[in-house]
C-alpha cells in the first residue's frame, strides 16, 4: 500500500498522480479519481491503452471516472428503498434521469502512495434524496501484469444502503483509428434501451443478433450503448474483453465476478457526441449493476452499517 504521503508529496499531487511499474505508466486524477492515461513501455515505445484529457479540464464523456453510489441513470431520479420514497437532483437534463452518483466531479484524498500504486478515499454525504453515509476508496496498481484497480465501499451510516458502482474507462489501442479496430465481449446477453438510455424489457441472448461480439468484429460502423451481462468468466473469475487493431496488438479489460455487468458505448460524431481529438472512441464500463437498478432490483447491493464491498477490474497489453 506504500507509506503515507508527507505534506510535500501531497502537494505534488494537486492535479494528478503518477504511478510506474511493469513496464507501464498511470496517471490519476485527483478530481473523481480518474484514470486519466495508462501507457504500456514496450520495444517500440509507448502505447497508448486509454483516451485522455487535460488535467484540469472536465474529462470529456466521463472519461476514466468512477460512477458511485450509482452508476449509470436513474429514472426521474427516483427510487424506493426500504419503503421510503427518494427524490435525488436530476443531473441528466437531456434524459430527465440523475446519472453517475455523486463522485465524479469531487476531489479524492490520496491515502498513501508507493512508486507503482496510490490509495484514494472519499467520503459521500448526504445529499438530496440520498440519506446514506458511504465511504468509498481505490487502489490503482501497476505490475508486469497491467493494471488492477480494487474499489471498496463501506457503510459509514446507521441504517442499510443501496449501492453500485461501475467505472467509465475509455480503451484504445496505441494511435489506431477505432474503425480499424476488432472487439471482443465475453457477454451472452445485453439489455434494451429506450430512447432515455433506460432498459426497455428483460434481457436478450445477443447470440447471432447484431450485439454478439463472442468473436472479434470490427468495429467499422458499428453503434454501441449497451448495458451486457451474462458474462462469461475464465477459471481465475475474470471475465476478459478485448480491442485489437490489425497487427494483433490490442487492450485486454478484465473484471472480477463483482461486477456482474459492462457497458458498452462508442462516442461517435455522427450522434453528436465526439470524443475530443480522437472521433469515434471505445468505453468498456464494468459496472456491478444495469441502469436503474435502484428501482428494477436487478443485481442492486445493499450494504448493512458497517458492511464492505470489495470489487476488482483492470487493463493489460496484449499481443507482440
Amino acid at each position: 500500500m506504500g507509506e503515507p504521503q508527507s505534506s510535500e508529496s501531497k502537494r505534488s499531487t494537486a492535479g494528478g498522480v503518477e504511478i510506474r511499474g511493469g513496464g507501464y505508466r498511470a496517471e490519476i486524477a485527483v478530481t473523481g479519481a480518474g484514470l486519466r492515461r495508462l501507457e504500456w513501455h514496450g520495444p517500440d515505445g509507448p502505447r497508448a491503452l486509454t483516451e485522455t484529457w487535460e488535467l484540469g479540464s472536465r474529462p470529456p464523456l466521463s472519461a476514466g471516472l468512477i460512477l458511485a453510489p450509482w452508476p449509470n441513470r436513474i429514472r426521474d431520479g427516483h427510487f424506493v428503498f426500504d419503503g421510503i420514497e427518494h427524490q435525488l437532483e436530476i443531473t441528466d437534463t437531456e434524459f430527465g434521469n440523475a446519472s453517475h452518483g455523486f463522485v465524479r466531479r469531487r476531489d479524492w484524498r490520496v491515502v498513501s502512495r508507493a512508486e507503482n500504486r496510490v490509495e484514494m478515499s472519499i467520503d459521500v454525504g448526504l445529499h438530496k434524496g440520498w440519506p446514506y453515509p458511504l465511504r468509498v476508496t481505490v487502489e490503482y496498481a501497476l505490475e508486469a501484469s497491467g493494471l488492477t484497480v480494487t474499489h471498496t465501499a463501506t457503510n459509514t451510516g446507521a441504517i442499510p444502503a443501496p449501492f453500485g458502482l461501475g467505472m467509465h474507462s475509455y480503451v484504445r489501442v496505441g494511435d489506431v483509428p477505432l474503425d480499424d479496430c476488432t472487439l471482443r465481449l465475453s457477454a451472452g446477453t445485453r439489455l434494451p434501451l429506450d430512447d432515455r438510455r433506460l432498459p426497455n424489457g428483460g434481457s436478450q441472448a445477443v447470440a447471432g443478433s447484431d450485439y454478439d461480439f463472442t468473436s472479434p468484429r470490427p468495429l467499422a460502423g458499428v453503434s454501441l450503448d449497451t448495458p451486457f451481462s451474462a458474462l462469461d468468466v475464465d477459471p481465475d473469475g475474470r471475465s476478459r474483453h478485448e480491442l485489437r487493431a490489425p497487427d494483433g496488438t490490442g487492450t485486454m479489460l478484465w473484471a472480477s465476478r463483482e461486477f456482474g455487468w459492462l457497458q458498452a458505448f462508442i462516442a461517435d460524431p455522427a450522434d453528436g457526441k465526439p470524443y475530443p481529438g480522437r472521433g469515434r472512441a471505445l468505453a468498456l464500463e464494468p459496472m456491478t449493476c444495469p441502469p436503474d437498478s435502484f428501482n428494477s432490483g436487478i443485481d442492486q447491493l445493499v450494504l448493512a452499517p458497517g458492511q464492505r464491498w470489495s470489487g476488482r477490474w483492470g487493463m493489460t497489453a496484449v499481443g507482440s
